[in-house]
Formats: structure tokens, C-alpha cells, sequence
């Protein structure tokens, strides 16, 4: 273990908003899928580092469900590579004793890339090591309200009760529903704003933001936030 964090705090979930991409390719005098690209490596590079650190669960958002906004040229070239990285990220797991779960609404991706994602859960989920969780199409709201109809489809279907319904349970219908909610989120590029992301989840969590782009982010500015994560008291609402 570094000396920087030699005797500190690791968080057990660490939760991730990956900006910058195409920041960063402007200001390179890149096309933003050149961003996009160099953001894949570091994400593969993240999951190494965050194994490494003893970090049990890490969530990324890949993929939000209002970036199917962008224009159809980038959307198409994120969809590329996604069938490109995840052959990367399987090797990357099963090289590192990663479990890799994705949560979000998985649907509106083409076959192929339905049946990828299926193959990286179905192929890594006996690995014991750190759980890398990706949101894909993913956002707060969507989820929140598909858990709400599969609960009233419980209750309709006598499965439940309406008076029975208390957080835990409502949990239990999240996409998370077997992850504990993140105990840090680190935003990269500045900006201060959730982006629809984990709302539930991150009721408690210590946020951190920084100007870093995605791309540039890497171990020392992991390092840099876990430390910030251990000058924080978590007090979960109460007094001490």
C-alpha cells in the first residue's frame, strides 16, 4: 500500500461519473470519440487500480439514458466501442478476479451488444475480487420507476402488501438491489451535479469532485480522493 494512504480508510464502494471525455479531446483538437477511447482505457486501468487498493465495489456510469440525445454519429461511435471494450473488459476481469455486473435497462442496446453484456455477468460472476458495476442506459429516475411497477405488479399479483412496503423492500426492487450504496462518488471534470445517477443509492455518500477530465484521472487522483473521503465524518443524519 502507497504511504499516502498507508493506514487510511478504503471505501468499500467507490461510485464514479466519468465527464471529460470530449473536453478533453477539444482541447487535444481531437474528435470527442478520440475522448470516448482514451476514456475506455482508463476505466480498464480504474478497475486495476481500484482492485489493487482493496476498493470491493466499483460503479461507473457508462452510458446515461439521456445520452441517446447526442447526435446519431457519436451515439453510433459509443455503441462501437462497447462492442470493442467489452472483449477488453472480459479479458481485464477474468485477469484480475473481477465480477462485472450492469445495471440499467439493457433493452434498447442492439442484440449483439445485449448478448456481450450478458456473456461479461454470465462468464465473471463465480470471480471473488472486486464487483465493477456499470450503468447502461441507466439513469436514477428510469429506475426508481421500474422498481415502482415490478412492486405494484407484485401487489397486484398478491406477492406483497401495500402496508408491508418500507425502504428495505423497495431496495430489494433497485437494480442495486444486492450492492450496498456507494460510500464515496467522485465526479471528474468540475462539474456539480449528480446527472441522474444512483439518486436512491446516494442518500449518505461523501461526494467528491474533481477538474480532472476522465481521461487524466488515474491513481494518484484516486489516491487524492480516498484521503478527502478520510477527512469526512459520516454522521447518516444524526449527532456525534
Amino acid at each position: 500500500m502507497d504511504d499516502k494512504i498507508q493506514g487510511m480508510v478504503i471505501p468499500e464502494h467507490v461510485a464514479i461519473i466519468l465527464d471529460g471525455n470530449g473536453r478533453w479531446a477539444k482541447k487535444r483538437g481531437l474528435p470527442r470519440s478520440l475522448g470516448h477511447k482514451e476514456g475506455c482505457v482508463t476505466v480498464e486501468k480504474t478497475v486495476e487500480d481500484a482492485a489493487r487498493l482493496g476498493i470491493k465495489y466499483l460503479t461507473v456510469y457508462g452510458f446515461s439514458t439521456e445520452n441517446w440525445k447526442r447526435s446519431s454519429d457519436e451515439v453510433g461511435a459509443l455503441m462501437q466501442l462497447f462492442r470493442y471494450y467489452m472483449v477488453r473488459l472480459l479479458k481485464v476481469a477474468k485477469a484480475n478476479n473481477v465480477r462485472v455486473k450492469m445495471i440499467g435497462d439493457r433493452e434498447r442496446f442492439d442484440q449483439d451488444i445485449v448478448e456481450g453484456l450478458n456473456k461479461l455477468e454470465r462468464e465473471t460472476k463465480d470471480n471473488s475480487g472486486l464487483t465493477f458495476v456499470i450503468a447502461v442506459n441507466y439513469g436514477g429516475r428510469d429506475e426508481i420507476v421500474r422498481a415502482a411497477k415490478n412492486a405494484m405488479k407484485d401487489v397486484r399479483d398478491g406477492k406483497i402488501l401495500p402496508e408491508d412496503m418500507d425502504e428495505k423492500m423497495f431496495q430489494s426492487y433497485l437494480d442495486t438491489a444486492e450492492i450496498p450504496d456507494p460510500d464515496l462518488l467522485i465526479r471528474t471534470s468540475g462539474e456539480l451535479r449528480l446527472s441522474n445517477y444512483l439518486l436512491w443509492q446516494l442518500a449518505y455518500t461523501e461526494l467528491y469532485v474533481t477538474d480532472c477530465f476522465w481521461p487524466d484521472f488515474n491513481m494518484e487522483e484516486m489516491k487524492k480522493a480516498i484521503a478527502a473521503y478520510n477527512n469526512r465524518e459520516r454522521r447518516f443524519g444524526g449527532v456525534k
